[in-house]
């Protein structure tokens, strides 16, 4: 049996995964834990390491932020496979905007309960959802932390990565409006995949997690 380990996207929580279905797995999902304020993405991809005990060939799947913790933890730990889900590798697949939220970083004027609402106003970048999806989508955005929400974002637009681990399977949608397939290198591309696909698109996700793991 593989230990699999499942990290969600910024504002969301392992609900994300809710539909996703892995045969002969010992799955975790991680929960976010505080970081300190000066914690890069690779520091707080060691926090998650020594607090899930994540070893040597295990699998990791992550979404969106959870993508780029993934690759870090890969950089870190040899994994048997790496599995990154509407998110990017490296810098260079960012999309523009990053560039410059870096340097206008509109976000820290914000109050931190108007970041929490931004998640909602922001919705149908997302991708189109049903009221049961909306519903849970709301949920884990007001039950996010907002001083999380803020350090996040600070440590995503400070993220430079350059590096590729080994064993990554990448798998982005082309309907994604938050990172842009078309920058994306050597990535399993899922026709009208939106950035929520692992939620919305499950079926196919799951058979994609599958043929990574057969692989």
């Amino acid at each position: 049996m593989i230990r699999v380990y499942m990290i969600s996207g910024l504002g969301a929580d392992k609900r994300l995964y809710r539909n996703i279905r892995i045969d002969n797995a010992d799955i975790t999902y991680v929960d976010w834990i505080e970081p300190d304020k000066k914690d890069t993405l690779a520091d707080y991809a060691q926090k998650l390491i020594d607090t899930y005990h994540i070893a040597p060939g295990s699998v990791v799947i992550g979404t969106s932020l959870g993508g780029l913790l993934t690759v870090e933890i890969a950089k870190k730990i040899t994994l048997k496979k790496a599995i990154l889900i509407s998110s990017i590798k490296t810098i260079r697949e960012a999309p523009a905007y990053f560039t410059f939220l870096r340097w206008f970083p509109v976000y820290k004027l914000m109050p931190n309960k108007l970041i929490v609402k931004m998640g909602e106003l922001a919705k149908p970048i997302f991708g189109k959802m049903d009221q049961v999806e909306a519903y849970l989508f709301n949920s884990m955005l007001e039950n996010s932390s907002p001083w999380f929400l803020n350090w996040a974002m600070g440590a995503v637009l400070k993220w430079k990565n350059k590096v590729i681990p080994p064993n990554i399977y990448h798998i982005a949608g082309d309907s994604d409006y938050i990172f842009d397939h078309k920058k994306i290198k050597d990535a399993v591309i899922v026709k009208g995949g939106t950035h929520i696909m692992v939620f919305d698109r499950a079926k196919e996700i799951n058979q994609l997690i599958a043929k990574a793991l057969n692989s």
